[in-house]
This record gives structure tokens, C-alpha cells and sequence, in this order.
């Protein structure tokens, strides 16, 4: 039998719970426990926040900037953010490549640049050079000495005066180059060595591997 000032456990817990509920002190703390306030505005796109980023940067000329570049985006980027940074680089590698090969002024090394240099390669590209065949001949030349080892000496002679007339070759290409470009340019301060070495350099290249590409056909009057 309980007595009337006795309370059944039910009863104390239930008062003890609107205690807690009606407790301020009490709610406030679960409350912010248990509840996160939005941001007050809608998350943003990714093309938007893109767009936001600015210009994409140009590509690293060196490969000290590349790894300092890599080491960025991996410590500021997420994994779909780097993939797409990577893409845009490689388009801006391919597209100032393609310029470059064009001939395109701003897009040419510093060695590339400017008229006396252009006209130097017209000059080169618009004769046929006995030097540029130095490549594609030496390697035959290469594969005959151990192809026929009992003629191997007299290959080696072949090569020697082959080589002989590409040294004469270039000499001759340095020195008219040096000759038209004085007759151009009487004021250029490009000319010397330097300029005789970038024609020789570009006419022992083959014609397909020069950068930039000829800009004329061979025979054209320059």
C-alpha cells in the first residue's frame, strides 16, 4: 500500500523531464548541439566559381615552376579541380605550340624573334640545303659500319667526307645569310657569329622538324 506522500518512480521522472524542457539553460546547449543554421544563401555552381577564378595562368617555363605548380595544386585543389586544371594546360601547352610553329611573333623564343631572325630563316628555308640531309644519311652510314664490317673502313671514309661537305655546307649558308641580312638591315645589331650559327643550326635540321615551320617554298625569291 503507498502512502499518499509517497511518489511512484513514473511520476518523478516525468516531473524531472518538464523540469528539463522548461529549463532554459538547459535546451539552449542541446539545441546547439543538435541543430546547424544554414549559410543564408545557395552554394554557388562550379561553372560560376570557375568563372570566378580568373584567367587560367600560362604554362610553366621551367621545371622548378612545374613542381612548385604541382606541389599547389595538390595542397589547394580537390582531385576533380586538379584533373580540370591539368586539362586546361595541356589546351594552352597544344595551342601555344601551334602558334609557335605558325611563326607567330609572340609565341617565338626569344632566339625566334624579331625580323633579322625571320628573314634569316626565309633565306635558309628558301634553298635546298645539303646539310639537312646530314640526319637521315648519317644513320645510314651508321648502319653500314656494323652492317658490313669488312667494308667498314671504306664507309667511315664516305662518312668522314660527307661530313666534310655538311661543315662546307654550313659555312657557305652562315656567311650568306650574314651577307643578305647586312644588305637588309645595315643598322641590325644581330649579325656575327651568332646569326651564321642559327642559320647553319636550322639548315642541318630537317625541313619538317624546323620550328617554327617555313614560312616559304623552296626556290622562292626572298
Amino acid at each position: 500500500m503507498r502512502m499518499p506522500w509517497q511518489r511512484s518512480a513514473d511520476e518523478a521522472d516525468a516531473d524531472a523531464t518538464d523540469t528539463a524542457v522548461d529549463d532554459p539553460q538547459t535546451t539552449e546547449p542541446a539545441r546547439k548541439a543538435s541543430y546547424t543554421e544554414g549559410k543564408g544563401r545557395p552554394t554557388p555552381k562550379r561553372r560560376d566559381a570557375e568563372k570566378k577564378r580568373g584567367p587560367v595562368a600560362p604554362p610553366p617555363m621551367t621545371r622548378s615552376e612545374a613542381r612548385a605548380r604541382r606541389k599547389d595544386m595538390r595542397q589547394t585543389m580537390s582531385k576533380d579541380e586538379r584533373r580540370e586544371e591539368r586539362a586546361r594546360q595541356r589546351d594552352l601547352r597544344n595551342e601555344i605550340r601551334d602558334r609557335r610553329m605558325a611563326g607567330e611573333e609572340e609565341y617565338l623564343l626569344a632566339r625566334d624573334k624579331g625580323p633579322v631572325r625571320r628573314y634569316a630563316r626565309n633565306l635558309v628555308d628558301s634553298r635546298r640545303n645539303f646539310a639537312g640531309l646530314f640526319t637521315p644519311i648519317a644513320l645510314v652510314f651508321i648502319v653500314l659500319v656494323y652492317g658490313l664490317p669488312r667494308y667498314s673502313m671504306l664507309v667511315t671514309l664516305a662518312l668522314l667526307v660527307f661530313v666534310l661537305m655538311v661543315v662546307v655546307d654550313c659555312i657557305y649558308v652562315g656567311r650568306m645569310v650574314g651577307k643578305r641580312v647586312a644588305e637588309r638591315y645595315p643598322d641590325s645589331t644581330d649579325g656575327g657569329f651568332k646569326l651564321w650559327w642559327y642559320a647553319a643550326s636550322r639548315a642541318l635540321q630537317m625541313r619538317r622538324l624546323r620550328v617554327p615551320k617555313p614560312q616559304v617554298e623552296r626556290g622562292e625569291a626572298v
